[in-house]
């Protein structure tokens, strides 16, 4: 029987709080850089929201795409394109036919901006308002078809959506899409723009976000023992995935590999995590790399700063690689970044690329008194060196309604 194909990652594209590109977010994220800050806007006197502040991307997409192009997406779209178009020049623009090229980008909600902005126009001005390309803007497959025409990817293009999982399930699918040979070379990644009030009211209603509104600098703090919820984030990241032989062949430079991925579901709860769950996703994802416990030195956690999503996570992994852990430095990106729902998996991914790529774990800000019912080491506050040789890095992403994806990256 012949070896599975080995899936490189040869291309990083990104935009989202903690900078506009892949550069200057990892450069932002090795100094431990909070992104959260109050919202400059009136929503708290007009709407009366609980919690006014976020991270927000630090560009305007107006100002990087050409604006007719703009003004036919909605921000998760526009996020999607210009991270889609860094990882495509990243991977040196790779020569591959239509029917070798797929796309995978998922989101958690899709186009809630444009759904909630047109509906205010059929309340005020009237159906016939109401922008002809709506629906295509709002669709939860917007960005995945609009990197699919612009790439022209025949070999089929993919939208999964799975709450706070979706952008790590969109990089399992891919690289599945290639060990299957349905092609290549796959755009994989997730996208999310829900900084707006109905999700900011609807999260605080469900006490997942912090409300920390006196400091939100500080507020996004897994595994301290006053963290008190997630901070909202936006933003895309963008993975090129090809073939290892395909790669090679045009002389690509790699990054590292995707090696294994795990999927799980709870059955337990819509809001609530299962430790279980968790576990069985992350010891699948070993088992289908092929690596021992003992390689994993890095996790990037979904880590979201709730009071019971950290702990239950760090239990998980424990319980998936049993006593093999003490090697392993943890880390939530989400400190910096905030939680970018639908994006956040594939952002946390290509944070696991790099990590595995410069050998050195980005940190966990704000934690000024660590739980100590942590049972791992947590790279708290300052960037971490991991080890020479060959390493795997494991990314951990969660969603509501219990779907569970972890992600094996392994070095190059």
């Amino acid at each position: 029987m012949s070896a599975p194909t080995r899936v490189a990652v040869t291309g990083l594209g990104t935009v989202n709080p903690l900078g506009g590109d892949v550069a200057s977010t990892w450069e932002a994220a090795l100094k431990g850089t909070s992104t959260a800050h109050t919202l400059d806007n009136d929503w708290t006197e007009r709407y009366g929201l609980a919690v006014n502040f976020a991270c927000e991307v630090p560009l305007d997409p107006f100002d990087v795409l050409a604006r007719p192009e703009a003004k036919k997406l909605d921000p998760s779209g526009q996020y999607t394109l210009i991270a889609a178009r860094e990882a495509w020049s990243d991977a040196g623009t790779p020569e591959v036919t239509g029917e070798r090229l797929g796309v995978v980008v998922g989101t958690g909600i899709g186009g809630v901006w444009t759904i909630l902005d047109q509906w205010d126009v059929v309340k005020e001005r009237g159906a016939r308002r109401v922008n002809p390309f709506t629906v295509p803007m709002l669709m939860a497959n917007s960005s995945s078809a609009h990197v699919e025409l612009e790439f022209g990817a025949k070999a089929g293009a993919h939208t999964p959506v799975s709450a706070c999982a979706s952008g790590a399930e969109a990089v399992a699918n891919a690289f599945d899409m290639i060990r299957a040979g349905r092609a290549d070379v796959v755009i994989a990644g997730g996208t999310e723009a829900c900084v707006h009030p109905l999700p900011l009211a609807g999260f605080a209603n469900i006490r997942a976000l912090s409300t920390r509104t006196d400091d939100p600098e500080h507020a996004s703090r897994p595994y301290d023992v006053d963290r008190d919820g997630f901070v909202l984030g936006e933003g895309a990241a963008i993975l090129i995935l090809e073939s290892e032989e395909h790669a090679k062949a045009r002389g690509a430079r790699i990054y590292g590999y995707v090696s294994g991925r795990g999927m799980a579901s709870d059955a337990f709860h819509i809001s609530a995590p299962s430790t279980d769950g968790q576990a069985r996703a992350i010891a699948e994802a070993v088992a289908d790399a092929g690596v021992a416990s003992r390689d994993i030195v890095h996790v990037n956690a979904h880590g979201t700063s709730t009071p019971l999503g950290d702990i239950g996570e760090l239990n998980a992994v424990k319980q998936a690689l049993g006593e093999d852990t003490d090697q392993i430095v943890v880390t939530s990106t989400k400190s910096m970044t905030g939680h970018l729902l639908g994006g956040a998996g594939a952002l946390e991914s290509l944070f696991s690329v790099l990590a595995a790529h410069h050998r050195v774990s980005p940190p966990t800000i704000n934690i000024e008194q660590l739980d100590p019912e942590v049972p791992l080491d947590i790279a708290a506050g300052a960037p971490r060196e991991l080890p020479s040789g060959d390493i795997a890095v494991l990314n951990n992403a969660f969603g509501f309604g219990g779907h569970d994806v972890a992600v094996l990256i392994t070095s190059a």
